[in-house]
């Protein structure tokens, strides 16, 4: 019988899919990469997810977040992220914790009840805590680096943070987690050097604040706000839940056998004639044509 997981499951196989339904994961802040993380996890199918942001819309959010609509504007996020999940998926059970994460709330969460760790938040102390919490406790942990005053998501990769380079929250992560005694942690960052944010007085959001009301860390309180857009936080996003699915499931792409000998023959009808003429083998199209 089709489901809505049917076609997850002709990539990842039933007995792969039963692992995500049972599955739970938590995820801290829904902003702009930790809300396609959350997307991305509950359409694959993972069983429970837990939601941490105390966060509400803002007018700035609709840049990148996925929550953020004009409709949604001054909701908490945790509220409009619960709603959609289980729009997408009924069966998903949702905690949401209304939440600024920071050291001192860390007894709050028991990170053992975790298949997974994800850290989408921007504050230094916290993702360290986060870190070092769920290798303490054994749980697999992923954390996105900066994401901001970035335009190139071809320029995100999965890294181990020991081999991590030009992202200065990267390297900050690494000096500390070394001192606390974590050498490795998975992490999605990008090699591309910051843009500096252009400044407006006019126009910025330090002085021309549109938080809506009940915010409690608003635009003026922050030190810096980076400037952002709708590709790079959301492919990073993503990026962290294909690393979340394929390790809960321990999912190994399947190289297709491509025999030695591969038998060749003209293509039908090539457009080009000569050595750039396609042939087809036994693997497929070989390069050259270009119907390619």
């Amino acid at each position: 019988m089709l489901t809505q997981f049917s076609r997850t499951e002709l990539t990842f196989g039933a007995l792969n899919m039963e692992k995500l339904f049972a599955s739970r994961v938590i995820v801290f802040g829904l902003g702009g990469v930790g809300s396609y993380v959350a997307e991305a996890l509950s359409r694959s199918g993972v069983g429970a997810l837990d939601l941490v942001d105390d966060d509400r819309i803002c007018l700035t959010n609709l840049n990148r977040q996925l929550y953020a609509l004009h409709s949604t504007i001054g909701r908490r996020k945790v509220d409009v992220a619960s709603e959609r999940i289980h729009d997408i998926n009924p069966q998903c059970k949702v905690s949401t914790h209304a939440v600024f994460f920071l050291p001192e709330h860390a007894d709050e969460f028991d990170f053992s009840r975790y298949d997974y760790v994800v850290d989408c938040i921007d504050t230094v102390t916290a993702k360290i805590q986060l870190v070092v919490q769920a290798v303490r406790c054994g749980v697999p942990v992923i954390s996105c680096m900066g994401a901001g005053n970035k335009v190139d998501p071809g320029l995100l990769e999965v890294s181990d943070i020991s081999a991590t380079s030009v992202c200065p929250l990267a390297r900050v992560m690494r000096q500390e987690l070394r001192k606390r005694g974590v050498e490795h942690l998975k992490v999605v960052y990008s090699r591309e050097p910051s843009i500096p944010p252009v400044r407006d007085e006019e126009t910025g959001c330090k002085s021309h604040c549109v938080c809506p009301p009940g915010t409690k860390r608003t635009c003026a309180a922050r030190n810096e706000v980076p400037g952002s857009n709708a590709f790079v936080p959301a492919a990073a996003g993503l990026l962290i839940a294909s690393e979340v699915v394929r390790d809960i499931t321990g999912f190994h792409r399947r190289e297709p056998q491509v025999p030695k000998k591969a038998r060749t023959q003209k293509a039908p009808r090539s457009p080009v004639e000569g050595p750039s003429a396609a042939t087809v083998t036994d693997g497929g199209f070989e390069a050259g044509s270009e119907w390619l």
